[in-house]
């Protein structure tokens, strides 16, 4: 769902920037309460990790294809700020380094892909967690849950946007239907590789997952034969896979990332997404741009020079994979190194001495 430059006007495109700027200071404070031991680590992992599904275009439709958007994954991984960061820096590398997605509609894919996809998939799920019973699998099914809906409110968000500053006369309702509708469909596969992901941390180290934290289980006496609550008993955390350190889960999502961006990436579906789709059939691209940075040497996600396109597009993804990751780590260590400084012995004297005086 890449909108490239021309689909929405100037002003719109501006304001939009304007509020994925706002949405982006605030996740940067916020992200300094969810990024601990823990999650800080995995973070630039995540951003990477969605670069490299992202490039793995699925079949939903005749000549129609779609691919992850990632908002709802970031979020229930590491939490919905540094989940807008994460796909934000996705965003902001491919835009640069790929030529995928406009450089004036960077704020219109902030606020469509980043904000839009985390927020409603956060909510949601933290809605269903609340109300499902307290295990893993509950997680994962409001974790698919969540997916699923994020997609088709990203297209509505989009199509907002376009009713509000769309460049050519298309009708809105026409848009609205046609972008919902396919949009339900690759929601589904959003669904699948958001559910699966989740699960498969869950099932390795439940405690890096941010959405299942306070997952819990109280001890449980059998009495008459019939399992029940001890009386007085405080929960006890969910068994944990304590022999499978960060380290190892740390690599293994990043080599699960080269392997995807850089061989699986070439068997994907070569067909359109489902922006391309609708703005190919309703004439919404008539007044599309070419990209500013078009002639990029890893523009369309190939190594420019490299014939062979099975290893320029490998390349391209394991690049992008790189870089992506270097970059998200830059901003999580700088964001919890904040967070460190904020926290220090000192600040905390300097703040109970200032208290203290002012008191007197």
């Amino acid at each position: 769902m890449h909108v490239p430059d021309g689909f929405i006007d100037a002003p719109t495109s501006a304001a939009t920037g304007v509020i994925a700027a706002g949405a982006i200071a605030v996740s940067l404070r916020g992200a300094r309460r969810e990024l601990d031991e823990r999650t800080a680590p995995l973070a630039g992992l995540v951003a990477a990790f969605i670069f490299a599904v992202q490039m793995l275009n699925f079949p939903v439709a005749a000549g129609t294809s779609g691919h992850l958007l990632g908002g709802a994954l970031a979020a229930i991984l590491v939490g919905p700020y540094t989940g807008v960061l994460c796909v934000s820096v996705v965003l902001l590398m491919q835009g640069i380094l790929f030529a995928d997605g406009g450089l004036t509609a960077l704020g219109v894919n902030i606020t469509n892909m980043a904000i839009v996809t985390t927020v409603v998939a956060y909510a949601l799920f933290r809605g269903l967690v609340k109300v499902l019973p307290r295990t893993r699998r509950s997680v994962t099914v409001a974790s698919f849950v969540a997916a699923l809906v994020s997609v088709p409110a990203a297209a509505l968000a989009f199509t907002l946007m376009y009713a509000i500053g769309g460049t050519t006369d298309v009708s809105i309702g026409k848009v609205a239907t046609a972008m919902v509708g396919v949009h339900v469909l690759i929601g589904i596969g959003e669904a699948v590789i958001t559910a699966l992901t989740v699960g498969s941390v869950i099932a390795v180290r439940p405690d890096l997952v941010y959405g299942a934290r306070g997952l819990t289980q109280k001890l449980k006496l059998r009495v008459n034969g019939e399992l029940v609550d001890a009386p007085g008993a405080e929960p006890e955390p969910a068994p944990v896979a304590a022999r499978t350190s960060h380290r190892r889960v740390w690599a293994a999502g990043l080599v699960a990332s080269l392997v995807l961006a850089g061989f699986v990436s070439f068997y994907a579906s070569a067909d359109p997404d489902g922006l391309e789709k609708v703005a190919t059939d309703h004439g919404i691209d008539e007044k599309a741009e070419e990209h500013a940075v078009a002639d990029s040497p890893l523009a369309d996600y190939g190594v420019k020079d490299v014939d062979d396109a099975r290893l320029s597009g490998g390349l391209a993804g394991v690049i992008g994979v790189g870089v992506t990751v270097v970059a998200g780590s830059a901003v999580f260590w700088a964001v919890r190194r904040r967070r460190s400084d904020d926290t220090s012995p000192s600040n905390t004297t300097d703040a109970a001495t200032t208290s203290s005086t002012t008191s007197v």
